[in-house]
Order: C-alpha cells, then structure tokens, then sequence
C-alpha cells in the first residue's frame, strides 16, 4: 500500500508570548520571554511564585456566555487556536468539502485541573442536601473534551478523541493525525494539544517533586535550558493547533502549504516514574524511529526544537541522546529550546514546538533558547554543538526534528521538512 502525504495548511495559537501565531512568532525570534508572577491565584506562600500565563485573554470575547460556561480554561484556548487554524487553512471553503473525512485530535497532559480543583478539590458538600456538584464538572474536566468541543463546532465527523501522554502527549497527537491520513482514514485533521494547569493544585504539585524552578526574585531568566545553574521547569499554558491535510486533497483546493510532515516516531524510556534515562536511551530510540519512519538521514536534519526543559536530568539526556546518535552531523546542525522562553506548557508542549518547527522551516530562522550565560556552562554538556543561544539564526533550514518528552518516559519525535512538490 502505498502511503499518502501529509501537510501542513493552517496554524493556530494561543500562548504566552501572543494569542495569535504571529505575535507568537514574533516574540520567540526577538527571545522574549513569557514568564512573569502568576495572576490566576494567590501564590505568596507557594515556592514557585511565577509561569509562563497566557496574557489579555478572555474567554468571553470569543465565546458565547451559554456555551463558555462549559469550557475549563484549557479548552477555551483549545477551541480559539482550533479556529485560528481552521481559518488560516481556509478547509471550510474547499468546494464539496466532506466533513465525514474530518477529524480532531487534541491532547491534553492533565485537561481541566482548575475545574477539578473548584468542584473536587473543595468537596461541594453541605450537612443537609448532601454533596452538589455542576452538571458541567466532568465534562469540563476531562482531557478529550477539548476536541469534542472543536469538533462539534464545525461538525466535523471524522475520528474524534484526546491523546494523553503527559508532555508528550501532543507529539503523539500530531503522529496519529499524520498515520490516519497517510493511511487513507481521513483528508485533514485539526490537531495539537492545549493545557492550563497553572492554578495550586499544578504548581504546588510540582513544587512538591522539586520539579520547578523557584527563581522567584528574576521569572524571565527562570526558564534557561543547559545552563549549569538551572534549577527547573517554569510552567506555562496555551495551545498550539495545526491542520494536517492529505496533499492532493490541499493542492485540489489550491490550499497554501507550510510544510510537509516527513515522520513521527515513539519509544519509553522503561526506566523511571518522572526521569528521562541518564543515558538518552529513549529519546534516542524516539528520534531513530522518527528518522526511519521519514526515510530520512541524519545529515538532513538541520535543526532539533529539543525538548529542554531546564531539569538538571533532562538537559543532558538529551544532548547525550543526539550526539550518540546523530554523530558527527550532530555538529553541523542547530539546536535550541523555545521553553525558554514559552515555559513548558505540559500536554500542549509538543504542538507548540512542532510549530515553531514549522515556522523555521517556512522562514530559515532559528528561534534561541535565551537565559544562557557565559561561563555558566554544564561541564556534562557537549558546548561544541550548535546551540543557538540567546540570538535567532538565520540559515537554511530543509528538515526540523521536535522532541517531547513526559513523565511514565513517554518519547515522541516529530520530523517536518520543506515541502516539495
């Protein structure tokens, strides 16, 4: 059988350094970053008093007050970043269009935690009625609702459901979109991943793992990937959408293409609760699998959006991981963490970086990770590698791989290359 091809015709994002694509770009070329103190919740008495927010969004200049009154937080931006794409790909405009070949699939890491935290989390008890809770308290919460609700919004019939595998869980939602057109399941998929966690329950819990970072006194250079003084993850929130379309079903339509998707490829780590192997063993086999699936070589990568989150652990894995298996090509590519800047955005993580992919692919530049400073070098990181610190690259970039990683060792690889008719 042979397999379809599968691009990329629309985008969409909601994030902390815009609530478009644009402004979102924008600010991850020129290094801004988007951490700042939290405004969702009283954090004074927390460790970790600061992450990366999504700024001036309100929910009700979107959405309709009946129907916003279903939505937790992370579908609100789910839903808005699903349209943006959707508009941007122009599908709904395509003569003939059938929606039964149409799917969703937005993944979320943890879904409707402030939700969970508002009905659960204070117990809606009283001594004389008995426990009362909202009728929209499950289905608000769960992780798959994001995508029924963008489905139900455009009655698109297609394969419809939520991916779940903590922060890889939006790679994973990408790859499966990408197999089920390339198999003929479906023409075009709305997916990515969407996420908003931070409220106590989502920094408190991390806090307790000693997972983020607690540089209270300086939020914008919490977040700073393979620097020897990083002290964790800066948490974020948002959404990232994209629309993958089988191509002659876009170039039937005369539809503008970003990118192609070359391959996807998944692994665990097999080895630990939170984490990564010491070694990279996962996210090597995860990148190996992306490549092959790709038919493509090491020499063709030109830059790797590396999961990086700023862990002490999770940096060097990783570095080990593309060294061990890129080789020598490993020295001529670039590679650069837009957690940086963005955070980490858990469940919509991988969305978010698979875009920047794609735009670096679009445009030849690649975004920086920002925050490194001289001298403050991990003396268990290779810095003879291309790291683009602190200032954007232009250069040619044909191919761009994108990790992400989560907790449960899941790995999954996204390879998007130029696309070429």
């Amino acid at each position: 059988m042979e397999l379809k091809r599968v691009v990329v015709t629309g985008l969409g994002a909601i994030t902390p350094l815009g609530n478009d694509v644009a402004s979102t770009w924008e600010a991850a070329v020129a290094g801004k970053s988007g951490a700042a103190p939290i405004t969702h919740f009283d954090a004074s008495k927390f460790k970790t008093q600061f992450a990366c927010e999504v700024k001036g969004f309100n929910g009700a200049d979107h959405i309709d007050r009946k129907k916003l009154r279903q939505l937790d937080l992370y579908a609100q931006y789910a839903l808005v970043a699903a349209r943006q794409a959707v508009s941007d790909s122009n599908i709904l405009e395509a003569p003939n269009l059938d929606r039964n070949r149409i799917g969703v699939i937005v993944a979320a890491g943890i879904g409707g935690l402030h939700t969970f935290e508002e009905e659960a989390g204070y117990y809606a008890m009283n001594e004389a009625n008995g426990p009362k809770y909202n009728p929209f308290f499950i289905p608000k919460m769960i992780a798959d609702i994001a995508s029924g609700h963008v489905s139900m919004e455009y009655e698109f019939h297609g394969p419809n459901y939520g991916v779940v595998s903590a922060c890889a869980s939006s790679n994973n939602a990408i790859i499966d979109a990408f197999n089920l057109i390339r198999l003929g399941k479906a023409d075009a998929f709305v997916t990515g991943g969407a996420e908003a966690a931070i409220y106590p329950a989502g920094v408190g819990g991390f806090n307790s793992m000693h997972a983020l970072s607690t540089r209270n006194d300086s939020p914008e250079t919490a977040s700073r990937p393979f620097s020897k003084s990083r002290d964790g993850f800066v948490i974020g929130e948002g959404s990232a959408v994209l629309i993958l379309e089988e191509l002659e079903h876009a170039k039937a339509r005369g539809a503008k293409i970003y990118c192609e998707i070359a391959g996807g490829g998944m692994s665990a780590d097999a080895y630990h609760l939170t984490a990564t192997h010491p070694e990279g063993l996962g996210a090597k086999l995860s990148m190996k699998a992306a490549l092959e699936d790709a038919g493509m070589t090491v020499d063709e990568i030109d830059y790797i959006n590396v999961h990086g989150t700023s862990t002490p652990v999770g940096d060097k894995s990783e570095v080990k991981a593309i060294v061990d298996l890129f080789g020598p090509a490993a020295y001529k590519l670039n590679i650069s963490s837009t957690k940086s800047m963005t955070g980490h955005l858990l469940g919509a993580t991988g969305a978010l970086e698979a875009l920047f992919s794609i735009k670096a692919v679009e445009e030849n530049i690649v975004p920086p990770t920002i925050n490194h400073e001289e001298g403050d070098e991990d003396e268990d990181i290779d810095y003879s590698l291309n790291f683009t610190f602190n200032k954007a690259q232009k250069r040619e970039v044909r191919a761009a791989l994108s990790n992400a990683f989560g907790f449960g060792g899941h790995n999954a690889t996204v390879i998007v290359k130029k696309y070429v008719d």
